[in-house]
């Protein structure tokens, strides 16, 4: 018996001249979504004030990321038309952002004009549709350039470092050394340059107090600020300790999770006291190190109060803001943060959206935004429409904290 000799061959000899074929391309698609991501990621504590955008940003991220080493690892059409669909989307989100703003984003309901790094990002994700476009959509075979994809994917790579600081950097208020956007007591808001001819200094509680340098600031405005600050450093260290404050009625809202924890005296909210470091409607704890540090106080009004009638403090150096997108939970005692409002500014059953009233901080310990920062590095809250909320880096001093 007598038998045939047939000619073997690979079996995964087409798909595999497939993956090489295609390599070039995806190798710029993912340097260019992994450099995007990096960006992204680079600019979650930027955006702390906003926990949702934050959360968005590293979601963000993490897909393009993945999606940029799964296409290092299994460079196929199928990865490719999911990778040309992911930045697809992303880019055309940001185009979106920029003409009409996402409202069902919090921190992004707003239009800004585009920056550096959210730029370069947009465009390394209009990149990567492309080039994943050209795998996922083309079926002739792709003539190979290893050396030009290598190199174009590390300039990728290397682009990313420049978005990385500048998204890191990024203050919403748009503030830069010297210049603070500020809203007066007559709501104009406006950027202010401290003037040649009086030196500012930055706010530190252990030195003498000195907020002058802010055009447009009467003496009067200047000297209630500082005086509020001074009698704040002075009588809030009562509060030091959080269990004396929780004794004296104060709740705790829940929010610790962001790293800094309010606490509430629901019923000095509605007595006769105003802006009184011994009676504070709120304390405000840093709680990153894991236990209880006071930072700040946060005066609040009566209910029935609004923006347009808040005491003028220090003109142009005090801003006053509210929070109407958290929703609570229904509970009469002490109600807890539990999520934020709809892009129809609703909450969600059974929380219950409580009464806004304008509060203001007053830091005792140095913030880059200044004494009077809304949360801790940034501008943050809802002001009045047209408004910006105010990052006051003529006084701020870097790095902040404890």
């Amino acid at each position: 018996m007598t038998t045939a000799e047939l000619p073997l061959r690979p079996i995964s000899t087409r798909s595999t001249e497939t993956v090489q074929r295609v390599a070039g391309p995806l190798l710029i698609a993912s340097a260019a979504s992994i450099s995007a991501g990096a960006i992204h990621a680079g600019a979650i504590g930027a955006h702390a004030e906003h926990p949702q955008t934050a959360k968005a940003f590293a979601v963000v991220a993490l897909v393009q990321v993945a999606w940029g080493v799964l296409a290092l690892i299994r460079p196929t059409r199928r990865i490719a038309l999911l990778g040309t669909a992911v930045s697809g989307v992303l880019f055309i989100s940001w185009v979106a952002a920029k003409m009409r703003g996402l409202p069902f984003i919090d921190g992004l309901g707003d239009k800004e004009p585009p920056q550096f790094a959210d730029t370069l990002c947009a465009g390394l994700a209009l990149l990567s549709t492309i080039a994943a476009a050209k795998v996922a959509f083309r079926f002739r075979p792709l003539k190979a350039r290893p050396v030009l994809a290598t190199t174009t994917a590390a300039l990728l790579v290397a682009v990313a470092l420049p978005g990385m600081v500048e998204a890191g950097n990024h203050v919403h208020s748009h503030g830069s050394p010297g210049q603070a956007i500020v809203v007066g007591a007559n709501g104009q808001a406006q950027v202010v340059t401290a003037s040649a001819a009086v030196p500012t200094h930055p706010y530190d509680p252990n030195l003498p107090i000195d907020l002058g340098g802010v055009p447009g600031v009467t003496p009067e405005q200047q000297a209630r600020a500082e005086n509020l600050v001074a009698i704040t450093l002075i009588r809030l260290p009562q509060w030091a300790d959080s269990a004396t404050a929780e004794a004296a009625g104060y709740k705790s809202i829940g929010d610790g999770v962001t790293g800094d924890e309010h606490l509430i005296n629901w019923g000095f909210i509605t007595d006769d006291h105003v802006l009184d470091p011994d009676r504070p409607e709120s304390l405000v704890y840093n709680v990153r190190s894991g236990h209880r540090v006071l930072e700040s106080a946060m005066f609040m009004l009566s209910p029935g109060s609004t923006l347009d009638k808040v005491p003028d403090i220090g003109g142009a150096l005090t801003q006053w803001h509210v929070h109407n997108n958290l929703c609570f939970t229904n509970d009469l005692v002490a109600p807890h943060v539990a999520g934020l409002t709809d892009s129809s500014g609703n909450c969600r059953p059974p929380t219950v959206k409580l009464e806004p009233v304008p509060m203001i901080h007053v830091w005792i310990n140095k913030n880059p935004c200044g004494p009077f920062a809304a949360l801790e590095g940034v501008g943050a809250g809802q002001v009045l429409p047209g408004q910006v909320a105010s990052c006051d880096h003529v006084h701020g001093a870097n790095g902040g904290g404890l």
